[in-house]
């Protein structure tokens, strides 16, 4: 499948998400630095890996921390960096220490525009960091898939002055290609990929911290099952946004029979008893691979009518 900028009524000089670019056409450049965004997980990778084989020492690779990773993506990230032979750069942001701080200050876990967890603790470092009038381009891990071309398309056309470049779809690697990329190398994926798809924010196993508020019904079902702890955090923290804003605050919606935008508490609340929960919900099973790295709001195509 190909997407063409020019389908989508960019700039007067289109190119395929499919394409690695020869100049960026915000700044004029045909060098600079690549930045890399290497997220924790397996597909920024082996982006990450792609991006360092086309242009070497141009590329940084640099790292959001959250405040509340696995600690063994830590242990992924110097096995990547033994094995890769290369140097990582981690950055967070300044004005929170995590997501928590972020929900509570802005009374939400979820707005129409994305997480603002992701937009405040992975958006805001990253715009900080980058340097748009002299940098080439910047690397993100969207599997070669539709939904992920989708969303690259998306960020695209919203982001052009990121001249942002997609290896995995130029390159057409697919989860199983990713994976088995990553074992020809000798390095073991984060151990979150042992019950989900990604690696976005989960915290330690025996942490009460952890989950991805964009999961969706399946998923945080199953984090019940898996991390009960984490379960009940969240379903307070659900409780405790909710009674300070005055109304329903929740990570999960209803979408059956066309309720879409229902909301869905994780634990039922007596302050708004109208409002169901998730236990009675027949939820799918979390099937996306999705990586955080601050454009939670990527996967629908924002284009004219």
């Amino acid at each position: 499948m190909k997407w063409n900028q020019s389908d989508f009524f960019w700039d007067e000089r289109p190119r395929e998400i499919g394409t690695y670019p020869n100049i960026n056409p915000f700044n004029d450049r045909a060098e600079g630095r690549v930045i890399s965004w290497w997220s924790g997980g397996v597909a920024s990778a082996i982006a990450c890996k792609l991006a360092l084989e086309r242009w070497g020492d141009q590329v940084e690779l640099v790292f959001c921390d959250t405040a509340i990773e696995h600690p063994d993506t830590f242990r992924f990230m110097d096995d990547y960096k033994r094995v890769m032979g290369v140097e990582i750069t981690v950055i967070k942001s300044a004005d929170y220490s995590q997501p928590e701080d972020v929900w509570r200050r802005f009374n939400g876990l979820n707005f129409a525009n994305g997480a603002p967890c992701s937009t405040y603790l992975k958006k805001y470092p990253r715009i900080k960091y980058q340097e748009l009038s002299t940098d080439f381009c910047q690397i993100f891990g969207f599997d070669f898939c539709k939904r992920e071309m989708i969303r690259a398309t998306n960020m695209l056309v919203n982001n052009p002055d990121l001249n942002p470049v997609f290896p995995l779809l130029v390159e057409k690697y697919d989860r199983p290609k990713i994976l088995s990329t990553l074992a020809s190398l000798g390095i073991r994926p984060p151990i979150s990929y042992k019950h989900f798809l990604n690696n976005n924010c989960i915290g330690a196993d025996d942490s009460p911290i952890g989950g991805c508020v964009q999961g969706g019904i399946g998923y945080w079902q199953k984090m019940e099952r898996l991390f009960p702890k984490k379960y009940e955090y969240m379903a307070a923290m659900e409780h405790e946004l909710s009674a300070a804003k005055g109304k329903p605050v929740t990570v999960c919606k209803d979408q059956r029979n066309g309720k879409v935008g229902n909301r869905l508490f994780l634990r039922k609340s007596s302050q708004f008893p109208d409002v169901e929960d998730i236990s009675d919900i027949k939820g799918r099973q979390p099937v996306t691979p999705f990586e955080c790295n601050g454009f939670c709001s990527t996967d629908i195509l924002n284009l004219p009518a």
